[in-house]
């Protein structure tokens, strides 16, 4: 680690500091920071304060003496994406392996501030490092790296491999020996696995690996212009869900601790959005597919400037998505906003989304009971994530056949939360001036007076089970009975009996 100064006393004055990981050559910490150096440069261009990781060195700068000061503002976690398969046994051990490096870098002075483990786990290998930046105290190491660990175990508890990115620490762990030059990649093949061929492995291994590293070439970049008073924090946020201060508007997109993906690239993804890449178009504007520099296909939806969702809309999209993690909750993996484009880049769903299987007479055969019933549990088990088991309590509000997309195996995912709103743990509703969502997907009392609370999407996913049940949608069914609504059909019938 290497820290200077340079300026005047002044407010001129800018104060630096970088951080190789111990396990990496001379050489390659210094190409390393030369990379570091060009996107700090590139992604915070007028930001008084920044700091950048790269894969094995950080970077950081700013107008305020931070050397020797504890700082755990914005610690951003990032995973492998494979799961562990007994993942309460597996936290238990990295959690211990963890907190004992921790203690070892903190307070043996000859570990200086850094520490490698590796462990056992059933027919597997553990491998731990932890490392602080060499101006801390032992106690604000062992406080920093404490906090770390908390961060990435909470997101990240049934994840094979995590890593925590800190202002004054770092955090990692997989299950290859990464600190001895091993990377994923070149774990052996087991021959018992005849889950495809060698070749087609390792493809997947490597998407894997290079996504991972996109983020963190261009995601982690941490931006912040100063505001006094102003921090905000999205956890305990109200029914409003964001404040004035927290849109993107006025500041830079790169400032969040997000996977931010350039216009550039997207232009690349999508062929410049070409029509043939388009596929559809909502309220808020077109869809395309993409194939990013990695090989991962994605959908990219565009907002319109015209749409009706703006910069509000958009960041809430963002900031709570990010957050959520659940198999029946559609995944964002990036987003951009760049003069008047906002793009958000989600995973593909290649069979599109219900409501062009549920409404199509000759798709819907495709839908037999069974698959019917899989959909219906799953869009259950996500609104029951979103109401009761996530870290945040969030109302959809604009639950449909259009916002379930379907995967592969025609597994429902919750998609579009633009207009979704974050509920306090004591709150039980919530009121609005402006009606947002779909009529006929809306509960009586939030369509007339805006009152909404968890009961509003239990209501919108009634009208979808019905919807799924029937094949029929809900508005337009006064064509086929002459009746408003399909509720209004099932009511009637439900009552005459």
């Amino acid at each position: 680690m290497y820290n200077t100064s340079t300026g005047n006393d002044t407010a001129d004055r800018v104060y630096g500091l970088y951080m190789c990981l111990n396990y990496v050559t001379n050489e390659t910490c210094h190409d390393c920071i030369n990379t570091a150096q060009s996107a700090i440069v590139t992604l915070c261009p007028s930001s008084k304060e920044a700091v950048v990781w790269e894969e094995m060195c950080q970077l950081r700068y700013s107008d305020a003496n931070f050397f020797g000061k504890l700082n755990v503002a914005d610690n951003i976690p990032l995973a492998n994406k494979k799961n562990i398969s007994d993942p309460e046994k597996f936290e238990s051990l990295v959690n211990e392996t963890l907190r004992g490096l921790a203690k070892q870098a903190a307070y043996n002075l000859s570990a200086k501030m850094y520490a490698t483990r590796d462990v056992p786990f059933e027919d597997k290998v553990v491998y731990a490092l932890v490392q602080c930046t060499t101006d801390l105290s032992g106690d604000d190491c062992g406080q920093c790296l404490q906090k770390a660990i908390v961060d990435v175990l909470r997101e990240f508890y049934f994840s094979i491999g995590a890593r925590l990115l800190s202002r004054s620490c770092y955090v990692r762990y997989e299950l290859y020996a990464f600190y001895d030059g091993a990377t994923e990649a070149s774990i052996p093949r087991d021959p018992n696995n005849n889950n495809g061929d060698g070749r087609g492995r390792k493809i997947w291994v490597i998407t894997i690996v290079s996504a991972c590293l996109a983020i963190l070439l261009l995601g982690s970049c941490v931006c912040i212009t100063k505001r006094r008073n102003q921090r905000g924090n999205s956890e305990n946020l109200g029914p409003n869900a964001l404040l004035p201060d927290q849109s993107f508007k006025g500041r830079n997109p790169k400032a969040q601790e997000y996977p931010y993906i350039s216009l550039a690239s997207i232009h690349v993804a999508t062929d410049k959005f070409s029509d043939s890449n388009k596929l559809g178009e909502g309220g808020f504007g077109p869809v395309y597919k993409g194939i990013l520099s990695d090989g991962k296909e994605v959908a990219i939806k565009r907002l319109s400037s015209c749409s009706e969702q703006g910069a509000e809309e958009f960041t809430n999209e963002v900031l709570l998505i990010l957050k959520l993690q659940h198999k029946n909750l559609v995944r964002l993996l990036g987003f951009c906003v760049d003069g008047e484009e906002k793009l958000l880049v989600y995973e593909y769903m290649p069979n599109s989304s219900l409501d062009v299987f549920l409404f199509d007479s000759k798709k819907r055969a495709q839908l037999d009971w069974s698959r019917r019933i899989n959909i219906i549990s799953g869009i259950a088990r996500g609104i029951l994530y979103l109401h009761e088991d996530s870290r945040l309590r969030i109302i959809h509000r604009d639950l449909k056949a259009s916002n379930v997309l379907l995967d592969n195996d025609m597994n429902p995912k919750i998609s579009d939360f633009g207009m979704a709103r974050i509920f306090s743990g004591s709150e039980g509703q919530a009121n609005t001036a402006i009606i947002v969502g779909t009529y006929g997907y809306m509960a009586p009392e939030y369509a007339m007076e805006g009152i909404y609370s968890v009961k509003s999407d239990v209501y919108g996913f009634g009208v979808l089970l019905l919807e799924i049940i029937t094949g029929r949608r809900n508005a337009g069914f006064h064509r086929i009975k002459r009746i408003p609504s399909l509720v209004a059909y099932v009511s009637l019938c439900t009552f005459s009996k």
